[in-house]
Formats: C-alpha cells, sequence, structure tokens
C-alpha cells in the first residue's frame, strides 16, 4: 500500500489537478428544508354573516366556542384565553371535553378584575358542577365568587336586555340541554302602526294600561352540543335561526354503530335532516380524529351532492378555519408528529 511521506505532500483532486492540503473541501450540498408541523392548533375564526365565531371542537379532545359579540361562550373546554372574556358560559353537558376548564375560567375572571362568571348548565349537573367549584378551595383556599343557572328544556335566561338564551332538548349519554340564542323585540302593534297615530296618542293609549306592542323572537344562533338525531336539529327555532352550529362527529359508513353506541351525529343524520333546516349558515363541529378533517370535507360533499337539492343552507367545518401555530425542528430537536391510537371507547 502506498504511504503518504510527509504533510506537505499535494493531493489530487478528481481531476488531476493539484490540490493543496489547506484548501477546504468541496460544499456538501444544501439539506433540503427542514419539513413544517403544526405544533399548536389554535382557536378557528370565522366572519358569520353579523358576527366572529371562535373556536375549538375535536371530539373527545375539546370544544369551546365563542361569539364575542353575545358576550357568550358554548362550552368552555380547556378555557383557551379568549374565553375569558365572556361574561357567560352555556354549558352543554358535563363531558370533561367541554367543561374542565370551569374552575380555571372562574378563577381567572376573579385574578383579573372581571366580574364573577356566570354558568347555565342542565339542571340535574348544576349540583355535581357547584360541588368541583368548592372542592377547589381547598387548592386555592378560598371559592370564587360565582354564579350557576341550572336550566331546565324550555327554560329563559335574559344575558342582556333583548338577548335571550333558551334551552332545548338533546339527547346524549349524560344530561344535556342545547341553548339557543333570540333577538327579542317589542314591536308596535300592526293596527296601530297602519293608522299611523301620533306619538302622544300611543302614549295615553299606554298609560291607560292598552297593550301596544307585541312580542317579536328573531333565532340568531342553535347551539347543539353533543347529541343523537332525534328532533334536536328539527325543532322550531333551532330550524329555523340564522346560525346553527351542530356536531357532526362520524363520516365514515362503517361507523354508523359508532354513533349510535355514543350518541353522536353521523353525516348520514344531517343529511336526512337538512331538506328541513332554514338556517342561512350551519357550522359542523366535533369532528372525530378517526377522520382526518380533509377526508371529512370530502366524503360530506360528495354525499350531499348526491341528494341533489334544490335548497339548502351553507354549511361550513368550524376546524376549515383554524389559525396554525408552525415550527420548523431542526437538527438540535429533531421529533416525529404521531397521532395516538385511539381506544375503542374514545368520542
Amino acid at each position: 500500500m502506498a504511504r503518504c511521506h510527509g504533510r506537505s505532500r499535494a493531493f489530487r483532486s478528481s481531476k488531476g489537478r493539484p490540490m493543496s492540503e489547506s484548501t477546504p473541501p468541496a460544499t456538501p450540498p444544501a439539506p433540503s428544508a427542514p419539513r413544517e408541523y403544526p405544533l399548536i392548533p389554535a382557536l378557528a375564526v370565522l366572519k358569520a354573516p353579523s358576527f366572529h365565531i371562535l373556536g375549538y371542537s375535536v371530539a373527545g379532545e375539546e370544544s369551546v366556542i365563542q361569539i364575542p359579540e353575545l358576550n357568550i361562550n358554548f362550552d368552555i373546554g380547556k378555557c383557551p384565553r379568549p374565553a375569558l372574556t365572556a361574561d357567560f358560559c352555556l354549558l352543554t353537558h358535563g363531558h370533561i371535553d367541554h367543561s374542565a376548564g370551569v374552575p380555571y375560567y372562574l378563577s381567572q375572571r376573579f385574578f383579573q378584575g372581571m366580574s364573577p362568571g356566570t354558568i347555565l348548565c342542565p339542571s340535574k349537573i348544576a349540583k355535581p358542577l357547584s360541588d368541583i367549584i368548592h372542592s377547589w378551595a381547598g387548592l386555592e383556599g378560598k371559592v370564587t365568587e360565582h354564579r350557576i343557572v341550572p336550566m331546565n328544556v324550555g327554560d329563559e335566561f335574559e344575558l342582556r336586555k333583548g338577548l335571550i338564551a333558551r334551552a332545548f332538548a338533546t339527547r346524549h349519554t349524560v344530561p344535556s340541554v342545547g341553548y339557543l340564542l333570540i333577538d327579542r323585540r317589542e314591536k308596535l302593534r300592526p293596527d296601530l302602526l297602519e293608522q299611523n297615530l301620533p306619538g302622544h296618542i300611543l302614549r295615553q293609549m299606554k298609560e291607560r294600561g292598552e297593550k301596544i306592542t307585541y312580542t317579536l323572537d328573531v333565532p340568531l344562533v342553535a347551539y347543539t352540543g353533543d347529541t343523537s338525531m332525534a328532533e334536536t336539529l328539527t325543532q322550531p327555532g333551532v330550524a329555523d335561526a340564522q346560525i346553527l352550529i351542530t356536531e357532526c362527529t362520524f363520516y365514515e359508513p362503517d361507523h354508523r354503530k359508532r354513533a349510535r353506541h355514543g350518541q353522536h351525529l353521523h353525516m348520514v343524520d344531517l343529511l336526512e335532516a337538512l331538506p328541513h333546516l332554514k338556517n342561512e349558515l350551519i357550522l359542523l363541529t366535533h369532528v372525530s380524529r378517526r377522520t382526518y378533517l380533509k377526508k371529512a370535507k370530502a366524503m360530506f360533499k360528495e354525499a350531499l351532492a348526491a341528494k341533489k337539492l334544490d335548497r339548502h343552507p351553507k354549511i361550513e367545518f368550524l376546524m376549515d378555519y383554524a389559525q396554525r401555530l408552525w415550527v420548523k425542528p431542526g437538527r438540535a430537536a429533531p421529533f416525529a408528529v404521531q397521532e395516538p391510537a385511539l381506544p375503542d371507547s374514545a368520542d
């Protein structure tokens, strides 16, 4: 074997030219750009015709929907920071992916000098919810000021003048209700309006105790929470609310049994109800991780086209509007994104 005689001896390049030992080696090809990963799925933000809708909803993981202009949260999930700003939380049921953030919501509002939070909830879970809140006193040293309002089907609660929350029937594996937000207006009686009476005459009639107005309820938003089909979507008020926010958990043909067992909606259930719905917008939430969102959308689009409906509301998927934070993992901290296997009891 040939042996090098000293470090001063020149090396030969691949083309035969002498190459000094001090000459730097050729620059290696640049590695391909690191792949980007969605590290933190943030809230979805959707501009509806009358207001904004913020939220995050994935089956079995977390569900929270906020409408800032109406000062409410539907469910609370893990209580993302924007949810703190709403004075009211309308809790549909007690499953932890919908309710885990209640103690944090109440405590943080107190800590930040806000008014005490108000929780509307199904009447059957009002006491267990109160017990959980009071149990935190052993950790925090105090019971955070709060208000719990038990709600039965048909009960109404005035969120502010003219804005009413009404509980409607849903069907789930635990006590549950949905909520209909109503814009309640007092309108002048049509017969008096036709007469074009001057204001002082109307005031005199009112002072005499005559009823000169009638009540007009305009259904703004219906939110189902978790529910099976039953008559949930076709109830008066729900079917004609301007916006219907409903779960639709399952899409695969072989997931219908799973939907029935967990008392959730399958895509087929929603499609059957669709001809009876007069909403301007239907917002679908609570999609199972068993089906990728892109695939669920494609399956729904295909099934909807096959129905050949003359008319149907605009339909959107909430998490299609998720704002994501992206990271580029480097050599110091490589990682692989893997979704954990789901047990049969998931969703």
